[in-house]
């Protein structure tokens, strides 16, 4: 019970309430300017709508801010999401949009539940970085039918569909959009240079929405938006609607989890509102996907975005989350005759320079400079992303980081003869003192195996594992082939030396019963040698009584 407890909301939450409220407020009041075009355009560029963007900023992001695991996280529709619905709708319909919710928001409360938020600390930062780049690449193509003012292609490929929504172009049709989408961006990219303050997005919005309204022009709107929040309603539980839906919803749910705790992880390491629950934010999450989808929203993800403004803002608690939802509250029950006027192009410049803005260059340069299996795992993953999925992206990712890591692992397995102490006996030629260290495992055993057994012309060898970082069951197994590899040729093998993290695997694998003689076994290297000095001598004394026979 006192685990589950530490999942649910508490006190403790806001105790910086009493000193922060001020603070809070205005920064949830920031934010929530900020959050209004990027919910209306991850909205319709979803597919599901202006109205399923905005309720979801709304809903999930009051749910995860009071049951997420951050502080600080702001929640809602994200550009992430958006690429990986898309083609959800696409093929089955604004009708799947609930359901699918549902889904993804019931196997991430799930994930939460059997505390597997840790699992997004195993993803390397080359992952991260070219998922990042891959995803905003795709957001930016999927804008340019709109800023054109043409129909999107076919095809679900973000890259190929811009190209056929291009070869549609009515170039009489053209210039409007093209000029709003141009616009929004100039003027978003401005206003931070005269006044950090000011929240470029919104100016952009007005400007264009109030000279279009005014000049009356041919371009698309974002038409009629609801008056105030429908009713919540749980979608209708089709068996083979879920069955169909469930690879989807997993790869929802995965990106959802992975998205949002990289967001809580980075919001932790920029502010000092205290560290993130990883477990808790997962459930947070969960719940919020599943509350979005009963009133008509999509998944819900951590925005990274909308977080950092959170904390630039002055955030301290949870009441700056809840503050941003009220202000979008405000905005359906006053200005949706308003909203509905503002150009679909406006919305796709606000996401193309928002898209251009989630790849930092230094960072590119940073990662392609550093080393290249690095180089290669960011643009590997950045081309799966932009040109199959961004799940299997991550996967590809870290399947290949893992494979880098890996060898360099294996190479890191050293085998080297070592001179025998001094001072010299006679016939010490006869003793080979070998040093393992590194990691002897899978990856590098066999190779430790064929160094060792190419050994001639001796009659002890010693193994000195001291220095023997890792050891797996491979490896163990490698050792226990090798001692019997060697005692079959009448090399007596010695051991010395096996570090106490490793004695259990050696004992269960038969590491040590392999050896000829319990005694073979040494905690210092003075025995071993000692002991092989004896060896040799004594059946060099046993040779030369048998020639004098």
């Amino acid at each position: 019970m006192r685990s589950l407890r530490a999942l649910l909301p508490q006190w403790r939450d806001y105790r910086e309430l009493p000193r922060s409220w001020r603070r809070d407020v205005v920064a949830g009041v920031t934010v929530g300017i900020v959050a209004l075009p990027l919910a209306l355009a991850f909205g319709v560029s979803s597919g599901a709508g202006a109205e399923s963007g905005l309720i979801t900023a709304i809903i999930a992001g009051v749910v995860a801010a009071v049951f997420g695991g951050s502080n600080v996280q702001v929640s809602g529709p994200t550009g992430a999401m958006v690429v990986v619905l898309g083609p959800v709708i696409a093929v089955h319909g604004v009708g799947a949009l609930a359901l699918v919710c549902l889904l993804a928001g019931l196997i991430v409360l799930v994930a939460g539940l059997l505390r597997l938020g840790a699992a997004v600390s195993y993803i390397p930062w080359p992952v991260i970085e070219g998922f990042t780049l891959g995803i905003a690449v795709i957001i930016f193509l999927q804008q340019v039918p709109a800023a054109l003012g043409a129909e999107p292609g076919p095809s679900n490929n973000a890259f190929v569909a811009a190209l056929e929504s291009v070869g549609t172009v009515n170039l009489a049709d053209l210039w409007w959009p093209l000029i709003i989408a141009v616009l929004v961006a100039v003027i978003m990219i401005v206003s931070p240079k005269a006044h950090a303050a000011l929240p470029g997005s919104i100016i952009a919005i007005i400007v264009v929405a109030l000279g279009a309204t005014l000049l009356n022009l041919p371009v698309a709107t974002i038409g009629e938006l609801p008056a105030s929040l429908p009713a919540p309603t749980l979608p209708a539980w089709d068996s083979a609607m879920v069955l169909t839906l469930l690879g989807p919803a997993f790869t929802i749910a995965a990106l959802a989890a992975i998205e949002s705790l990289l967001s809580a992880r980075v919001a932790a390491s920029i502010s000092d509102t205290g560290p993130y629950d990883a477990d808790r934010e997962l459930i947070g999450q969960g719940l919020a996907s599943v509350a979005a989808g009963c009133f008509g929203g999509m998944p819900a993800t951590g925005a990274i975005a909308r977080t950092a403004v959170n904390i630039r803002s002055g955030a301290r608690t949870r009441l700056a989350a809840i503050v941003h939802t009220l202000v979008l509250l405000l905005v359906v029950y006053v200005a949706s005759n308003v909203v509905a006027t503002i150009p679909l192009a406006a919305l796709s410049g606000v996401l193309m320079v928002t898209s251009a803005r989630m790849i930092s260059l230094a960072t590119v340069r940073t990662i392609l400079g550093s080393t290249r299996s690095d180089a290669v795992v960011f643009t590997l993953t950045a081309l799966v992303t932009v040109s199959v999925d961004l799940i299997y992206a991550v996967g590809v990712g870290v399947l290949a980081a893992a494979f880098f890591t890996l060898r360099r692992l294996a190479k890191s397995a050293g085998v080297h003869r070592e001179e025998l102490p001094l001072p010299v006996h006679p016939a010490d030629e006869r003793i080979a003192l070998f040093r393992l260290d590194g990691a002897l495992f899978f990856g590098a055993a066999e190779r430790v195996l064929a160094r060792v057994n190419s050994i001639q012309d001796v009659s002890v060898v010693i193994l000195r594992l001291s220095k023997l970082q890792v050891l797996d069951a491979t490896g163990a197994q490698v050792l226990t082939e090798l001692v019997h590899m060697l005692e079959r040729r009448g090399v007596t093998v010695l051991i010395k030396g096996i570090p106490p993290e490793h004695i259990a695997l050696a004992t269960r694998v038969g590491v040590i019963a392999s050896l000829r003689h319990h005694k073979h076994l040494f905690t210092d290297l003075e025995g071993a040698v000692d002991h092989a000095r004896s060896h040799v001598r004594r059946s060099r004394d046993a040779d030369a009584s048998a020639s004098t026979r």
